[in-house]
């Protein structure tokens, strides 16, 4: 059984249907990222496991539970982490109120230090500024930040919603590199990145999302050679 899937879900904002039978699968372990163009639902599908909205339709599975109904913050005490996109991080709190406010599920002390030694290493840019307010570092900051307070849950599964967006590309590399760290150190990895050739370059197996739903589904190789994947998101005529 996958560690999570989404079986004919259809999700609505109001009387738009966002998401028309959506069915995805993510193996423990793997690197999996959507890919589309603008309003193709791939937000959506993040939003929609997380529980901000609900399905109306069709089933959420998570480590074999159904979570299609469950309240927001309960998934994410069953270990589903969500960057969203903007990163949404709280500005007017210091970098150290961020990440615990992230470890919310951990009455542990001794295990939110360790968790928040362990983003250190991976950011160690945030142990600098611990003092200062997050509305006051650089986006990359900023988003290394939002990572890391999401790792603060030690997530079985992180989902990330475009997380180079407004980067320069020196940075968009190294969070890059930060995702492939994090899946080598076990945890699953469900992207959305409109650098759609960024995004296969890391990932084991994509979705290409039309309208709120699959249009193809592959191993990230095949998507790269994939006629209508290189016009369309690729740039490769």
């Amino acid at each position: 059984m996958s560690l999570l899937t989404l079986e004919n879900v259809h999700s609505y904002y109001g009387h738009i249907h966002a998401l028309k039978g959506l069915s995805i699968s993510v193996e423990e372990g793997e690197i999996v990222t959507l890919i589309g163009a603008n309003g193709a639902g791939k937000s959506t599908t993040l939003r929609t496991i997380s529980g901000i909205i609900h399905p109306r339709e069709g089933r959420i599975i998570f480590n074999g539970k159904d979570i299609s109904q469950m309240d927001a913050h309960k998934i994410v005490q069953s270990g589903l982490g969500h960057v969203p996109e903007g990163r949404g991080i709280f500005p007017k709190l210091t970098v150290r109120e961020n990440l615990e406010i992230g470890a919310f599920t951990e009455n542990s002390q001794v295990d939110i230090a360790g968790r928040m030694e362990r983003a250190f290493t991976l950011f160690p840019r945030l142990k600098e500024r611990l003092s200062q307010k997050g509305g006051t570092l650089s986006g990359g900051e900023q988003q290394m930040l939002a990572i890391a307070r999401s790792m603060m849950i030690k997530p079985r599964v992180l989902m990330l919603d475009e997380p180079s967006m407004g980067l320069a590309p020196v940075l968009v590399e190294l969070i890059f590199d930060i995702i492939k760290t994090l899946n080598e150190q076990g945890t699953t990895i469900l992207l959305v990145e409109q650098n759609a050739l960024m995004a296969l370059s890391i990932a084991h197996r994509g979705y290409v999302l039309q309208t709120g739903g699959v249009v193809v589904a592959d191993t990230s190789e095949n998507l790269k050679k994939n006629a209508m994947v290189q016009k369309a998101y690729l740039g490769i005529d």
